[in-house]
């Protein structure tokens, strides 16, 4: 066996390793963001590219080119065989651990940039298409739904501690609150029936 054939076999192995490395390196991503976004980009400038990844990086989205045929196996191998159609032409796959960032970067991005198309994504461990990205791009993102869950939690909790104030105040000063109904009379023993009088 020659050297040549030795060196051939050799970096073929070599380029299986790294195409396995990159299955893996894409698998990993998937499965630890809560959203994976497919976009097309043809059309945009490298500045523009520049500007979106820029625009991502802010938002915590990590934003990658792969060969189509790495990201498919990577989705056969975490159970998104589904989406195999979205996986053609030239893409970029933006990754986060918040569900909604890499939808709302991009929905913005492509309303001034019609050459970015979104295509597909896997949200929180599901398929989902063009339209319910667009839906998700509406929401805000964690921080600002916290705050409009904690701003609804406040709402009844301060509600019950003003009620709770009006009582004790009201205790203090010997009046009933006004949460506080004032004792029923008790009521005077019935007088016997004529049935029970017989």
């Amino acid at each position: 066996m020659s050297i040549w054939v030795l060196e051939r076999g050799n970096m073929n192995q070599a380029v299986l390793s790294n195409k396995q490395a990159v299955v893996e390196e894409i698998t990993s991503k998937i499965k630890d963001s809560q959203s994976t976004v497919v976009c097309e980009y043809r059309g945009l400038s490298v500045a523009e590219v520049t500007e979106l990844r820029r625009s991502l990086r802010a938002e915590g989205v990590d934003f990658k080119v792969y060969k189509n045929t790495m990201v498919e196996r990577a989705c056969e191998a975490c159970g998104f065989g589904d989406m195999k159609d979205a996986l053609n032409g030239p893409n970029a796959f933006a990754f986060s651990a918040d569900a909604t960032a890499p939808a709302r970067v991009l929905a913005k991005f492509a309303k001034k940039h019609q050459a970015l198309v979104l295509k597909k994504g896997i949200v929180e461990g599901k398929v989902v298409d063009e339209a319910t990205i667009k839906e998700l791009s509406l929401l805000p993102n964690r921080e600002g739904m916290l705050s409009m869950l904690l701003s609804c939690l406040q709402s009844p909790v301060s509600s019950f501690a003003r009620v709770v104030k009006a009582v004790a105040e009201a205790k203090e000063a010997g009046t009933p609150a006004p949460a506080e109904e004032a004792p029923a009379a008790e009521a005077a023993p019935a007088e016997p029936t004529a049935e029970a009088a017989a």
